[in-house]
């Protein structure tokens, strides 16, 4: 990895180890949050290793991995050492990162695991808000720090409501829409439009066939490939058209890629 790639997959691993130590403490015992087998349509195989017990859940959370990798090693629209160049790197570790993590509440069906879960999905859906806002404002590293600050705060609703989890994933994507058509009505092309449909769709997918898991399993065509583990796919799809999108708005002329940083 490039240097930018090395300090961003630092930057996100701490705050992730922050994140798992701040859980680990009990600051959320008593959240409700979903945990057994039971939640998942998915049947277990008793004979595997408890790490592919469901094998189709827990193997999807590979592509995480393949696509932060892909996202690292790619360059960006004004060279190896640009601002633009260090938004990618953070987004493409957190793609990185959040596979162990899935993978690890699949495996594991603990609390903690399950919490970080929820903890650190927000923060990713934060990410195109903040990049989105320094390409129509510059480089500005405290906003970056007040809107994920804000999103990792945000999930101190789940101490207020058992459903807070839910509302404030509702109110990232929301924002993260918001921004992105704002983004695209500004300095948008065609083919950037077109990523953004792809990941809005993509998003659509990725929370309804979560939400209707065993509802699906009903039919035959998602008994073994169940609603959960197209939930992932279409979770990683998500992902890589963000960074199709953003990369694409990225390229054209504006505040952050003409270096007029502020």
């Amino acid at each position: 990895m490039k240097l930018c790639a090395g300090q961003a997959f630092l930057h996100v691993a701490a705050a992730t180890c922050l994140l798992a130590a701040t859980v680990a403490l009990g600051v959320f015992e008593g959240v409700l949050v979903e945990v057994g087998y039971e939640h998942y349509a998915e049947a277990r195989v008793p004979h595997l290793p408890v790490f592919v017990t469901m094998p189709f859940n827990s193997l999807v959370n590979l592509a995480y991995g393949l696509l932060g990798l892909y996202w690292l090693q790619s360059g960006s629209p004004g060279g190896p050492a640009t601002q633009v160049q260090y938004l990618k790197d953070v987004f493409a570790a957190m793609a990185l990162l959040y596979g162990p993590v899935q993978w690890l509440r699949i495996a594991s069906q603990a609390r903690a695991a399950a919490l970080l879960d929820q903890w650190v999905t927000l923060p990713i859906f934060a990410w195109p808000v903040a990049w989105c806002l320094c390409l129509e404002r510059g480089w500005r590293p405290r906003l970056l720090l007040a809107v994920e600050g804000l999103s990792l705060c945000s999930y101190g609703a789940v101490l207020l409501h058992p459903r807070g989890f839910e509302a404030a994933l509702g109110a990232h994507i929301l924002a993260a829409v918001a921004q992105a058509l704002c983004v695209q009505r500004h300095r948008g092309s065609p083919s950037s439009g077109a990523y953004l449909a792809l990941a809005v769709l993509s998003c659509s997918g990725f929370v309804g066939l979560k939400l209707y898991d065993h509802e699906l399993a009903r039919c035959p065509l998602f008994r073994r490939l169940t609603g959960h583990f197209w939930s992932k796919v279409c979770d990683v799809l998500q992902f890589h058209f963000a960074f199709l999108f953003l990369m694409s708005v990225s390229a054209r002329p504006g505040p952050l890629t003409e270096g007029k940083a502020r």
